[in-house]
């Protein structure tokens, strides 16, 4: 398959529709209906559970299970604590960056539909800067102009809403795409298009084919968890995104050296099964697809964990798609990479027959 024209425009609106649809952790029903939709045509049928996890299935009835997969979910906030003064204090839901907050705008996301606010910060000169405070968890807030806690009940802001950041999808000089919640949209976005092309491209797979979005994996893997006892699936391969280290304040010695633009990236970690790991590189070498390496010392932190140590063991890939500035309002990835995530994906697919073990004792 060709590196070119894999992203169709059809393909680019929905991933903006996609990205732009707030998701966070626990509320990720309203992204899935978008996802299914997108997905449908491409699948014989849907699996979906309790907490929202959905998977488009090729092949039903077949013994045989590969899952792709990627998570839907985004960080965000919960109101926490409301001041007599009317002004919110947040807790995290997943690893949303308190030093990012300050004058950013927010959605409170309530019953009545979306409260605007913003994230106050003392003006500098009323600071003193011999002891400048950082933003911390205990000094952020957020002020949504009410005059008081009864004001802010009254918009229907209560402890518990969930509250997400409004940043749309851009593209940056012609080939970046810059948004909050990359992190990991684009993963579900990047197994819809291999369901896409193995459709259009006729193929047939001699396996079940589970396109798993999994949620609340920004807080532990637990969607990922959930779904992987419903299918039971032989092989899982897992798409999430890693850090591009080559920009300033990344330690390459303890982070490696992976960058945008230079390919997917697959995972050297205790979770990742090695055969598994071995044919995916020799597909991308096959295919001329780039790649790079990274290793994870004892977890990959991403859902390839929880696929790999369930039910009795399941053999699990990780490949990454290489972002700058995760967890912030501006994630940044390359088209391209995106592109070869997809290829690699779908023509690693072509390259696992029925039964296979991937078994070191055979």
């Amino acid at each position: 398959m060709s590196a070119k024209k894999i992203l169709t425009k059809k393909s680019m609106d929905f991933l903006e529709k996609y990205l732009n649809n707030a998701s966070p952790t626990g509320y990720e029903w309203e992204g899935q209906k978008l996802w299914m939709e997108y997905l449908k045509p491409y699948v014989d049928t849907f699996i979906t559970d309790t907490y929202g996890t959905a998977v488009g299935v090729i092949n039903p009835d077949a013994k045989y299970k590969v899952v792709i997969e990627g998570h839907s979910d985004e960080i965000s906030w919960y109101v926490n604590y409301i001041t007599d003064e009317g002004l919110i204090y947040v807790i995290r839901n997943g690893g949303s960056d308190h030093q990012i907050a300050p004058s950013k705008w927010v959605n409170i996301h309530t019953k009545n539909g979306i409260v605007k606010g913003i994230f106050g910060w003392p003006a500098i000169h009323t600071r003193d800067s011999s002891k400048e405070e950082p933003p911390k968890l205990d000094n952020i807030f957020i002020d949504i102009g009410a005059k008081d806690k009864a004001e802010v009940e009254k918009l229907g802001v209560h402890v518990g809403c969930v509250i997400t950041y409004p940043d749309t999808f851009q593209v940056l000089n012609e080939n970046k795409f810059v948004c909050r919640a990359i992190d990991n949209r684009v993963g579900g976005f990047m197994i819809a298009e291999v369901a896409r092309l193995l459709k259009e491209n006729k193929k047939k797979l001699p396996f079940g084919l589970y396109i798993t979005n999994a949620v609340q994996e920004e807080i532990g893997l637990k969607g990922a968890e959930m779904i992987t006892q419903t299918i039971k699936p032989n092989i899982a391969i897992v798409t999430d995104v890693c850090h591009d280290t080559t920009t300033p304040m990344i330690e390459k010695k303890k982070q490696g050296h992976t960058m945008i633009g230079a390919g997917p990236v697959i995972s050297y970690a205790p979770a990742v099964q090695n055969k598994l790991r071995e044919r995916i590189i020799e597909t991308a070498e096959a295919n001329k697809i780039p790649f790079q390496r990274m290793a994870a010392s004892r977890y990959t932190g991403t859902d390839t964990d929880a696929f790999a140590y369930s039910n009795g063991g399941v053999a699990s890939v990780l490949i990454s798609l290489p972002l700058r500035y995760m967890h912030t309002t501006v994630e940044t990835v390359h088209k391209d990479d995106v592109e070869n995530v997809i290829r690699l994906i779908y023509e690693s697919l072509l390259n696992i027959k029925e039964g296979e073990t991937f078994s070191y004792f055979e």
